[in-house]
């Protein structure tokens, strides 16, 4: 805050960033005292700073003159909040509205033009093949669907389900689920031993279906032959789940994003194997809202292994 001299008077604790700055702080110090100078003319002004840091912040920088009861100016005040949140979410929320845009318009427009060329065939083994694609494709869109609504669940979940629930069981549920396709395309499944006594206070849906998304994934990028191992450890006051491939790997360059809502590393073999590009997603919501974690080791044309961090529960239940 300046008086009409444009001597300060008055500077908050967290403004004090801005004396004597340095890099993106001296910046936005500029900006503060080209629109203080306009508002000691009369003139508010606004403006919107992104600084490229590090760290990376988006700042909105505000000046108003200070009038008295005539009207008269007495000085001016400079404002700075930092929106680099809100701005972070905001451009989050418009890349997923694009994204479900455009993941939802494949499918559907598969369909459109295999109803089409159904409704005009008169070949009954071709109108067999347009029916069998047509069910995948509305298979397909029915998974997207899901995954959203589980992503969605996850994350407006204001009070979320704990239970106690054995590690052993949750994991042996997962391995369940996928234990058909793993099957199908050849792949033996290795479950390690899981002590009886590891207790996670959890949604057991929620934490079955994130293990069921890694070992999906797993099962997915491995070729026939490769098997793929699962464990479970007790860490200190943590429960360590960890699903082991030996395909085809990640790139270090992907590593970062692999866990953004529809990012593919191969977009052609995730389509081709029905992947929606928000298993993972959904994994990293899931140990975040158990206040766990997420990581991944990987090295290209040798495999992954994925670790899900969940806090170990504290007390014992009955035996089952």
């Amino acid at each position: 805050m300046l008086d009409a001299g444009a001597s300060e008077v008055l500077r908050s604790e967290a403004a004090e960033r801005f004396r004597d700055p340095r890099h993106g702080d001296a910046v936005a110090l500029e900006v503060v005292e080209r629109l203080l100078r306009g508002a000691l003319d009369g003139a508010a002004g606004e403006e919107e700073l992104a600084l490229f840091g590090p760290p990376r912040e988006t700042l909105v920088v505000k000046a108003t003159p200070l009038l008295d009861l005539d009207g008269a100016l007495f000085g001016a005040a400079a404002y700075v909040a930092d929106v680099t949140e809100l701005r972070r979410v905001e451009s989050v929320r418009r890349d997923f509205v694009a994204n479900v845009s455009h993941e939802l318009k494949t499918p559907i427009g598969a369909m459109g033009l295999l109803a089409e060329t159904f409704l005009a065939c008169d070949d009954a083994e071709v109108a067999r093949r347009l029916a069998l694609q047509l069910v995948r494709e509305a298979d397909r869109l029915a998974r997207i669907v899901d995954d959203l609504l589980d992503l969605s669940a996850v994350e407006a979940q204001e009070h979320p389900i704990r239970e106690q629930a054995r590690l052993r069981v949750l994991v042996d549920e997962a391995v369940d689920r996928v234990q058909a396709v793993a099957l199908a395309r050849n792949i033996p499944l290795h479950v390690a031993p899981i002590a009886d006594d590891l207790l996670v206070a959890c949604d057991p849906a929620q934490v079955v279906g994130a293990v069921t998304n890694l070992l999906d994934n797993a099962v997915k990028y491995s070729e026939g032959g490769q098997s793929v191992e699962v464990s479970g450890e007790a860490l200190d006051a943590r429960l360590v789940i960890a699903v082991r491939d030996h395909g085809i790997g990640i790139p270090s360059r992907d590593l970062e994003r692999i866990f953004e809502r529809f990012y593919r590393v191969d977009k052609a073999r995730s389509r081709a194997t029905g992947g929606t590009g928000l298993g993972l997603a959904i994994v990293r919501h899931v140990a975040q809202a158990h206040g766990g974690e997420v990581t991944v080791e990987s090295i290209e044309g040798e495999g992954s292994t994925f670790r899900l961090v969940l806090p170990r529960a504290g007390a014992t239940v009955e035996a089952a």
